[in-house]
Order: structure tokens, then C-alpha cells, then sequence
């Protein structure tokens, strides 16, 4: 089926939808301190179960390598946002939690989007049912 006028308008209203959301997320970020990578990074570990994850873990959700995610961590580590503990079932793992600086960093950040984000959720969540 060959894409209509209104299709193309919908798809480039909500390209351009999605790249203010990043810019205006990333802005954000950065005045809070944080890279869009550690902001992202922050985020993920926050939404995990218990609120703590794992190299691995985080590799997947970012769909990133694991190389990449611990080179992340490592920053993030050295700028107070993350601590790394050691599972006392498998000392294999490392748990990555965030520090109380990382935690009201990120705080910040996601209070301050909340505005674009909802902007964004309306575009998305205004469908023709």
C-alpha cells in the first residue's frame, strides 16, 4: 500500500516531534551536569529493577556494547554518579546503583523535561481511534 500525503505528514511531525524532545533533554542534561550519555546511562540504571543493574543488563537496554557501557560506567564512577558493588552471590557481578548525586542530578533533569516529554506523549499516545 503506497503511503499517503497524510502518512508522510505524520511520520515527519513526529521525526521532528522526537529530535526537539532529544535536543531539549540533552539541554537539560548538560545543565544538570551530565553528559546525554550519562544522563541516559543514569536513567537506565534508575529504571531497572531495585533499581540497580549490571554491565550486561545495560549493554542490552542501550543497545549499546558492552565495551562502550563500561567505559560509561567507569566515567560516571569517577564523577560520583555511579557505585559499583560486588554481588554477594557471584562475585563475577558488579552491581552499578546510583550515588546521591547522580540520583538528584538525574531528579532534576527528568523534573525539567517533563514538559517536552509530555508534548511528546500527547503527539504520540493522539491516535484517530
Amino acid at each position: 500500500m503506497e503511503p499517503t500525503l497524510s502518512d508522510f505528514r505524520e511520520a515527519a511531525e513526529l521525526r521532528g516531534a522526537l529530535r526537539k524532545f532529544l535536543r531539549a533533554s540533552e539541554r537539560i542534561a548538560r545543565e544538570e551536569g551530565l553528559t546525554p550519555s550519562r544522563f541516559l546511562l543514569l536513567l537506565m540504571i534508575k529504571t531497572t529493577s531495585g533499581g540497580r543493574s549490571t554491565v550486561t543488563e545495560l549493554a542490552e537496554r542501550m543497545q549499546l556494547t558492552q565495551s562502550t557501557v563500561t567505559e560509561l560506567v567507569t566515567r560516571a564512577e569517577g564523577a560520583g554518579l555511579v557505585r559499583r558493588t560486588q554481588s554477594e552471590q557471584d562475585a563475577r557481578v558488579f552491581w552499578l546503583e546510583l550515588t546521591r548525586m547522580g540520583d538528584e542530578r538525574l531528579a532534576r533533569a527528568v523534573a525539567r523535561n517533563g514538559p517536552e516529554r509530555d508534548r511528546l506523549l500527547e503527539l504520540i499516545h493522539d491516535d484517530k481511534a
